[in-house]
């Protein structure tokens, strides 16, 4: 039976990020403008907060300890241990416009990231790619809103949106080498009200994505056709992980900062939610190697 819960009840400007750590039993999630790294429990209790020097889009966690951040400038580490916050990479020098945002690592161990346009407006950000080596790459250009990276199962197809096109694409993801070929157009957010924001992919392949400013889950086949939509109590829901014991367990953040000039009418506008009952399972997100 499907239930949601509320799992944290903070008010997150901008909640994001969430992701399950199997192996402590702990979620992560972000408040971008916070900005601001959390994690709890399974109840939600046991909390630790990380304040950050730069708005943050992102993380990961890594094989060798700590956090690989993606924070406005660019690439970063976080030690847990001491709140030491070390920079890898800026990824767009000099330019005051983007800012990196979601990101997720591959089945490899790199982690993928995107930068969006601080105003929303126009085409400046980028995909990158940052190997375990700390080398950085281009993958893609002309982007307004990166949002949504997840990998298939088999690491083989990387999906990505941006925002608002409403449309999530689907690139041929070289499992050897971290290239991507082949961009396409796999699901489309034309006929729904919101916008495609965080996603992730399932054990059965299919993709989840969350319709922001909907506040609905929104699932597809591995063809890109709309399986099942979930509603929310959240209008201004934002990005999904799954995770428990079982990785049966959807945690969804939201946002709490107003839409349009206008302030969200629900009380839990800003919440992360816990959505149990799904009847599927997810995949444990690997650790960046470097």
């Amino acid at each position: 039976m499907l239930r949601i819960e509320i799992f944290s009840d903070r008010k997150e400007s901008l909640g994001e990020g969430p992701l399950w750590d199997v192996k402590e039993e702990r979620l992560y999630w972000i408040d971008s403008y916070g900005p601001t790294v959390h994690r709890a429990d399974l109840k939600g209790g046991d909390r630790r907060s990380w304040t950050m020097p730069e708005p943050i889009g992102s993380l990961a966690l890594r094989e060798k300890g700590g956090a690989v951040l993606a924070l406005r400038s660019g690439f970063h580490f976080l030690d847990f241990d001491s709140g030491k916050v070390t920079r890898i990479n800026e990824t767009q020098p000099g330019e005051l416009r983007p800012r990196l945002n979601d990101g997720k690592v591959d089945r490899q161990g790199r982690f993928v990231a995107g930068s969006m346009d601080y105003c929303e407006s126009d085409p400046v950000g980028k995909l990158f790619r940052l190997d375990p080596d700390l080398k950085v790459s281009e993958l893609d250009s002309g982007i307004i809103c990166s949002n949504g990276p997840c990998f298939s199962p088999d690491g083989k197809t990387l999906y990505f949106t941006d925002s608002f096109t409403k449309i999530i694409f689907a690139y041929d993801y070289d499992t050897a080498t971290g290239d991507v070929r082949s961009k396409r157009a796999f699901g489309s957010f034309a006929e729904l009200q919101g916008y495609p924001d965080g996603a992730t992919v399932d054990s059965e392949g299919y993709v989840w994505s969350v319709e922001v400013y909907a506040g609905r889950l929104v699932r597809f086949n591995p063809d890109g056709v709309i399986d099942r939509v979930v509603g929310l109590p959240v209008f201004s829901s934002t990005s999904i992980s799954f995770g428990g014991p079982n990785l049966d367990i959807a945690f969804v953040t939201s946002m709490a900062r107003p839409f349009k000039g206008r302030y969200h009418r629900e009380h839990e506008a800003g919440m992360t939610v816990a959505v149990h009952g799904l009847g599927v399972r997810g995949i444990a997100e690997p650790r960046f190697k470097g």
